[in-house]
């Protein structure tokens, strides 16, 4: 069971991940292993008391419900800390023969950059629906500050934006050791401002990020509402712009459709060029399952591989969380899944139809798209940024679920009937010549269909 250890956890962390939010993930459960298991209970270790709490109030269940997935002799979790050893940086190109765990966000990363040199041009699959967005990030890395400054790259979640905003970074130190590139999310991004306004040392930072050759800033959708942050920024944008300094961003929506963001550091965004990256084909999906288990040099019957392509539709993460779960069952049992036992093994990720949509995904969801609490769309509230989200909701319930105007009215705590109707009808009138809303709800529907 020992050598098994790793294996065990790489599986789960795949499925973890596809779970929770990859800022949670990378927090949470970085440097985090299996070390025993023993009378049903399996022994996580993890790198300070703090995330031992975390994870033991937070996502015991969760951790629990997958391991026992994997391995039903698993029936609790125990947490343990310990020392981790630091990670030297490697050439990326050694990293990636030599590993030979399963393929998560969690491996190697440089301190300096902040980029995992996993993520590489050359492994990343091309297809019609990403190639003007790879197209852009390869012309970028090629000539950084001279061909599309900044580059915009927005996509729906798990479809391979974080993988081609840190191959840019990963191509461009390859070619030149010298340059300067840092890569962050913009939760962490905002951390930092927040701290040294606190700590009073808010020119220092800006000072840090203005020696920048290239500067990558992940999901740049999170900066909406953050105003001290988007005013920081702008001045370091400003000041990398001028000096032909590179910058990328990455979102969930494009910039027009990102609320409560400032019209000056918006038309920033929009000032280069902007690439989207849309829903895999099947030919595409079957391509980078066949691809990623050439890595782990596996090979699946051709069935199952469509059989996955089919299922999984929206999300190229889950479709390598589908094969890492085939991938551990034949690493465990020394024996390739047929059909039946394939089905059995993902019938949990396979999604159930569109029509299984409940009214409180749709709230939830709309809320998560404007940054607000699922409770605060269900107050009375006026407050013009609760208004028009509360409306949006109203008419996706009605639009996309046909639930009567009487029943969207209780599920918003017993408004009348027709104040439904009016919101229905104000959001589809608007429908018929506001391009920004026509962009922003059907984002909001490729989220509310792809959970």
């Amino acid at each position: 069971m020992e050598k098994n250890f790793k294996d065990i956890w790489q599986a789960a962390l795949a499925q973890i991940q596809l779970n929770i939010s990859p800022a949670n993930f990378s927090t949470w459960f970085k440097n985090t292993e299996i070390i025993a298991i023993k009378s049903g209970e399996a022994i996580i270790a993890v790198p300070n008391a703090f995330s031992k709490e975390w994870l033991e109030n937070k996502y015991y269940k969760l951790i629990l419900k997958i391991l026992n997935k994997l391995n039903p002799e698993i029936k609790k979790l125990g947490f343990t800390v310990k020392k981790t050893k630091t990670l030297s940086f490697e050439n990326p190109q050694t990293v990636l023969e030599k590993e030979k765990q399963l393929n998560l966000n969690n491996a190697l990363v440089n301190k300096e950059t902040n980029l995992n040199p996993r993520y590489q041009f050359d492994n990343f699959i091309v297809g019609s629906f990403n190639e003007l967005a790879h197209a852009a990030a390869l012309a970028v890395a090629e000539k950084p500050g001279a061909t599309y400054n900044p580059l915009f790259i927005y996509g729906g979640v798990g479809l391979g934006k974080t993988h081609l905003l840190q191959a840019i970074g990963n191509y461009i130190i390859q070619k030149n050791k010298k340059k300067k590139v840092r890569y962050i999310s913009s939760d962490k991004f905002t951390s930092e401002i927040v701290n040294s306004i606190r700590n009073q040392t808010i020119e220092e930072l800006k000072n840090k990020y203005k020696e920048k050759d290239i500067l990558i800033i992940d999901d740049v959708q999170f900066l909406s509402g953050r105003e001290k942050t988007q005013e920081e920024f702008f001045h370091i944008f400003n000041a990398l712009y001028e000096k032909n300094k590179q910058i990328v961003f990455s979102s969930d929506r494009p910039p027009k459709a990102i609320s409560r963001i400032t019209e000056r550091l918006r038309s920033r965004f929009e000032g280069g060029m902007i690439a989207d990256i849309s829903l895999p084909d099947f030919e595409t999906r079957l391509a980078i399952l066949k691809f990623k288990a050439q890595e782990k040099k596996v090979k699946f019957p051709e069935e199952i591989y469509e059989y996955i392509a089919k299922k999984i539709e929206k999300n190229i993460r889950e479709l390598e969380g589908a094969l890492n779960r085939l991938i551990i069952f034949y690493q465990i049992n020394n024996q390739i899944p047929d059909l039946i036992k394939t089905k059995e093994l993902l019938k949990d990720l396979i999604k159930p139809p569109l029509r299984m949509v409940s009214p409180k995904t749709v709230i939830r969801t709309v809320a998560e798209f404007y940054d607000l609490k699922e409770k605060d769309l269900l107050t009375n509230s006026r407050k013009k940024e609760l208004v028009r989200p509360r409306q949006i909701a109203m008419y996706l319930l009605k639009e996309e679920l046909k639930c009567s105007f009487p029943f969207i009215g209780r599920v918003f705590k017993g408004k009348d009937h027709t104040t439904v109707m009016h919101a229905y009808k104000k959001i589809s009138e608007e429908l018929k010549e506001n391009e920004r809303l026509i962009e922003e709800i059907n984002l909001i529907k490729e989220r509310i269909f792809s959970l």
